[in-house]
């Protein structure tokens, strides 16, 4: 099997980020395609070890602004089906999943999330290969407007927040998650702040708060990360074993 993992890119302001130091220190390579600058999507990730769809601004149908989501949705659907290639969805990349599958994800629904939130694990995460373990609450980094609001059939979910009923799901090795683990405070400090304003939130307030919990954010989001290499069959170097969560 293949130790590379493939990762679609929907936007530029929503890369990797710090996924691909966590790839680095398990000893793997990576694609990385950039969808939104033409870059074609990969009819299939065979070869690959995961799968990997990042976040963007769309809504996971704006096939008329972004071309490229039909064969991203497609890529989401045959992989998730076979089984084979475990698929991580981010933001967007969580919404696709929910869409593909038959859920259903609005725009500019409730109220937004931006900076540090606190999420609620569900019973479904007691026995998850990713969340086992987990402490019943966790913190995690949020940016967005759009929601899912209705997961498919036969999804298992797997965590929430007071605005976002769907901040996690799972439909058979396939995951998506509406936070970004993959944002540092680094990233947070080039948030807009008139943006952040207009939503909502004090600029200052949110950049302090991603400092504050900034080693506990990496030190959750580095072992759930692992736990999804484990998924793909890839184990840690050193250790040969998955991921465990600190205190």
């Amino acid at each position: 099997m293949s130790e590379a993992v493939l990762i679609v890119e929907n936007d530029p302001g929503s890369g990797p980020g710090r996924l691909l130091g966590w790839l680095e220190e398990r000893g793997l390579s990576y694609v990385v395609v950039r969808a939104w600058d033409g870059e074609p999507v990969p009819a299939s990730a065979d070869g690959y070890a995961a799968l990997i769809l990042l976040g963007g601004g769309m809504l996971p149908d704006a096939d008329d602004a972004s071309p490229w989501l039909p064969a991203e949705r497609e890529l989401l659907r045959t992989t998730t089906e076979d089984g084979r290639v475990p698929v991580l969805g981010i933001c967007l990349g969580a919404q696709l999943l929910a869409h593909t599958f038959g859920g259903e994800v609005r725009g500019k629904y409730g109220l937004p999330e931006k900076g540090v939130t606190e999420l609620t694990l569900l019973p479904g995460a007691e026995d998850d290969p990713l969340l086992a373990g987990l402490p019943a609450t966790v913190r995690a980094i949020e940016s967005h407007q759009d929601q899912i609001t209705r997961l498919p059939d036969g999804a298992v979910p797997l965590m929430s927040s007071e605005r976002c009923r769907h901040q996690m799901l799972r439909i058979g090795r396939s995951w998506g998650v509406q936070f970004h683990p993959e944002v540092s405070p680094d990233r947070v400090r080039r948030w807009d702040a008139g943006t952040l304003r207009s939503w909502g939130f004090d600029p200052d307030t949110v950049m302090a708060e991603a400092e504050r919990h900034a080693a506990e954010l990496e030190r959750t989001w580095s072992a759930v990360f692992g736990r999804f290499l484990d998924a793909a069959g890839v184990r840690a170097p050193t250790t040969g074993s998955g991921a465990t969560f600190g205190a």
